[in-house]
């Protein structure tokens, strides 16, 4: 096979990937390729820190802060401390969105969390999130893994 060949089958091979992540993932888990919540940001261009923990306390799940108030148009790196005993998650979205996410995560429970908009944490374990808030509203972050919403895993994004 030449080179010409060579690079269109990787081509192809890399788009029918790439495209998979922004459809139907395993188990017909899907994610979107659009956010409710703004857009991925640009880790080389200057963000607000926002550290959040994350863990249980007192029988409860618990992010911390449990609300922010963030302006159209800031740039946020969010930096994620999973703090807890448990695996969790932090998942940016309208609560309408990540209600139906998690519909789809009780019937696939096993589903990793690595998107722009998300992160699965291990006990102790820390990630980060650069986020661009380009929509005025009302936002969430939340635990998609069943039973750690409904623990009260949820926190508040006002965007003015």
């Amino acid at each position: 096979m030449n080179w010409t060949k060579s690079g269109i089958v990787l081509v192809a091979a890399t788009l029918l990937s790439a495209g998979g992540w922004a459809g139907e993932g395993p188990s017909g888990h899907s994610h979107s390729a659009t956010f409710s919540a703004g857009e991925p940001g640009n880790p080389k261009k200057p963000a607000k820190i926002v550290q959040v923990t994350m863990g249980e306390s007192d029988g409860k799940m618990v992010f911390v802060p449990m609300r922010l108030e963030i302006k159209k148009g800031d740039q946020i790196k969010f930096v994620l401390r999973n703090n807890g005993e448990l695996e969790h998650e932090f998942v940016l979205a309208s609560t309408a969105d990540n209600l139906k996410h998690a519909e789809e995560m009780k019937k696939h429970p096993d589903m990793a969390h690595e998107e722009p908009n998300g992160r699965q944490l291990a006990p102790k374990k820390t990630s980060e999130i650069v986020w661009k808030f380009t929509k005025a509203g009302e936002f969430e972050y939340a635990c998609l893994i069943p039973g750690h919403r409904e623990a009260g895993m949820t926190g508040t994004i006002v965007v003015k």
